[in-house]
């Protein structure tokens, strides 16, 4: 299972987000996230990587490739997340409905998630709480 980990696993476990292809399983006590798809939880992880990447100088940090803090890690996911609902609907961000429908239609509008406008994305993984979206009106 651990191959098909989902890469916003812990954003899905919290309930801020929900993702159309993530499948819950019971590992003992524990709840997971897995992938049902390959081709989509690669995307995932690709933005999850570039998101890191850009996040650096705003989370203080050198090196993104290794683990982060949990707290660190979830500002790069929900403030990713929230960015990237925001570049693609031009409004404040909320819950997230569906990873997997943002990243269809940020596929569609860029080409490719290495050209997102990621730097765009950043101050609302400077501004997230863990927990919370983006920068407050």
């Amino acid at each position: 299972m651990e191959s098909n980990r989902c890469p916003f696993e812990k954003a899905i476990l919290s309930t801020q987000c929900q993702c159309e292809k993530a499948a819950h399983h019971y590992v003992g006590e524990r709840t997971a996230v897995a992938c049902e798809s390959v081709d989509v939880r690669h995307d995932c992880v690709t933005l999850l990587r570039l998101l890191r990447e850009v996040s650096r100088f705003a989370l203080k940090v050198t090196d993104t490739a290794r683990e982060l803090p949990f707290g660190k890690e979830m500002k790069i996911v929900y403030g990713g997340l929230a960015g990237l609902q925001a570049l693609l609907h031009e409004a404040h961000p909320g819950k997230i409905d569906n990873i997997y429908a943002l990243m269809r239609e940020a596929k569609l509008r860029y080409g490719t998630l290495e050209e997102l406008p990621c730097h765009e994305m950043v101050r609302y993984i400077a501004a997230s709480k863990s927990g919370r979206h983006g920068p407050r009106a």
